[in-house]
């Protein structure tokens, strides 16, 4: 019991794969199987027994049930408890029909042993979803096609070459053995035919975007109010052009994008902390079903388990700045610059306050000025998907920290707040020509100050896009690649410029990553972030009527 104890977990780990890949050669043979001769001795045997007609259908029945397995094997390998339940039942019955079709009882052993050795690893398929929604992929739909094509020659084949082969083959179709192959393989064909007809149009669609005047909007606030586990930059849930999954107890969601073929998260599920595994898994599973590509966009370290279950590759993006609160302080020789800036602002007569949500509507005005002002000298206009746009309905979600300058409102930007308090962060920074200069610096530093009297324990800076990769002979290609835009591509994206005024705070640097299934689709889909976040090609080339190189 000792040793069972130990090995269980791996077990457990291991028998999906390996059940679903038995179970699909299962579901084959007995395809074979049904398209191919009796033994005649053993079919003669059978014959003096048994009515032909319970023959008949149990032939029939076999070949079809084969077909459900190689289903079922899809099921088993996604961990699906009614995948469990449908195959050890199917098998079961198999084994049954192995006899009364041919007395088969090569095949029905086969098929009794893999039934009772699935029995113990219940635990094993602990996902609960039913077979009507299970996802089915283009790659499941190729490979059953594969095995009923070679089914149907490996038939042919065989009464060609049998007993046979002194007359044309199109005479052995008044045979009741051929004809009982060949009813058996044309009735699993035209189920496949049937099945997939009906997957096409019973799949499951692709999720809407969820606006603010959606229902579901107000579920996404109420998780966002309580999440167990989320970023700051969870908050762009609200923006209102993501689409969304939501877990059964709808307590979590998962926001993606979707550009082409590339379905894109935005960070890992927000929510419940043990409810983010299975919210992957569905993504994973829908976007296979559509033939796209999934991505996993700038998630941290503690993802990486997740993301490494199901077997998505991963690549280093850049790095996130975390500024703890407790030990941040102007004070010093090393602060003496962002503390001159700060002082000097404070005595030309610029000051710092923050509103609530329910104020900002009265500001609007005043905001869209300043924003205006802002986006006449900054190329590609308005940002979506993983960056926030000037949307009035977006702003009052939030509290929105204000700088006057002369009684005039110059700067502002709104905060992303969190449930937890682990972090708070700001999205929209823009302020307008009349601002003081270095007025970005006396914003971060009264923002630390809030945000610590606010009782946060770190301020988060945002992503040093393609920071921190490595340029080593063995480093993966990519990081290679990005780590020459880094330092060549100024002209293009200010990356060191980014970092370097993020560094000013010294923050926690912690890395970012983006993960899909194939390493090679990850240059696709961070072209796909870019579009998504930009608004398009033509959002990327839009130019401001000065480019000068931002801050942050």
């Amino acid at each position: 019991m000792r040793f069972w104890r130990e090995i269980r977990p791996a077990l457990l780990a291991t028998a999906p794969p390996v059940f679903a890949l038995l179970t699909l050669a299962a579901g084959v043979m007995l395809m074979a199987s049904g398209a191919t001769p009796s033994v005649p001795e053993r079919f003669m045997a059978l014959y003096e027994h048994t009515p032909i007609l319970e023959i008949e259908l149990s032939h029939f029945l076999s070949s079809i049930l084969g077909l459900a397995l190689v289903l079922f094997a899809f099921g088993l390998r996604a961990r699906l408890d009614a995948a469990w339940t449908a195959s050890v039942a199917t098998l079961a019955v198999t084994s049954i029909l192995a006899m009364t079709k041919g007395f088969i009882w090569e095949e029905s052993l086969t098929l009794a042993a893999l039934a009772l050795a699935l029995l113990p690893f219940r635990a094993a398929f602990h996902r609960r979803a039913r077979l009507t929604q299970m996802e089915v992929t283009p790659g499941w739909l190729m490979s059953t096609a594969a095995a009923l094509i070679g089914a149907g020659l490996l038939g042919l084949w065989f009464f060609q070459h049998a007993d046979y082969d002194a007359q044309p083959f199109w005479k052995t179709m008044v045979d009741r053995d051929a004809a009982r192959s060949i009813r058996a393989w044309a009735g699993t064909a035209t189920t496949f035919f049937a099945f997939g007809v009906w997957r096409l149009w019973a799949t499951a669609a692709t999720p809407k975007v969820i606006a603010q005047d959606d229902t579901d909007f107000e579920k996404v606030r109420a998780i966002l109010a309580v999440a167990e586990v989320g970023e700051p930059a969870s908050n762009l849930a609200l923006l209102g052009d993501k689409r969304f999954l939501f877990s059964p107890s709808g307590e979590s969601f998962l926001m993606f994008g979707v550009r082409g073929r590339s379905w894109i998260t935005l960070g890992a599920p927000v929510g419940r902390r043990d409810e983010r595994m299975e919210l992957l898994w569905r993504f994973r599973e829908l976007a296979d079903s559509h033939a796209a590509r999934a991505g996993v966009y700038a998630i941290g370290p503690d993802d990486l388990p997740d993301v490494v279950e199901l077997g998505f590759s991963i690549q280093k993006i850049g790095e996130n700045a975390l500024v703890p609160l407790e030990t941040f302080s102007v004070q010093g020789r090393k602060r003496g610059n962002l503390r001159r800036a700060w002082r000097k602002a404070c005595e030309d007569g610029a000051s710092f306050e923050v509103i609530a949500p329910s104020e900002v509507a009265a500001h609007l005005e005043a905001l869209k000025w300043v924003s205006d002002s802002w986006l006449e000298h900054h190329s590609g206009g308005e940002k979506s998907f993983s960056l926030g746009g000037f949307q009035p309905d977006y702003l009052c979600e939030f509290p929105v920290a204000l700088i006057r300058f002369e009684g005039q409102i110059v700067a502002f930007t709104n905060l992303w707040t969190t449930a937890s308090k682990a972090a708070f962060s700001m999205d929209l920074m823009r302020y307008s020509d009349t601002a003081p200069k270095n007025i970005m610096d006396y914003l971060f530093i009264e923002l630390l100050e809030w945000g610590r009297a606010q009782g946060y324990e770190s301020f988060d800076f945002g992503m040093a896009p393609l920071a921190g990769l490595e340029d080593r002979p063995l480093a993966p290609m990519m990081s290679r690649v990005g780590r020459l835009f880094f330092d060549r591509a100024e002209s293009f994206y200010n990356f060191q410029g980014v970092r370097k005024f993020k560094d000013k705070y010294d923050p926690n640097w912690q890395p970012r990553y983006l993960a899909a299934p194939a390493k090679w689709t990850i240059p696709l889909l961070l072209a796909d972030v870019g579009l998504l976040s930009s608004g398009g090609v033509a959002g990327l080339t839009r130019r401001g009527r000065r480019d000068e190189p931002t801050e942050t």
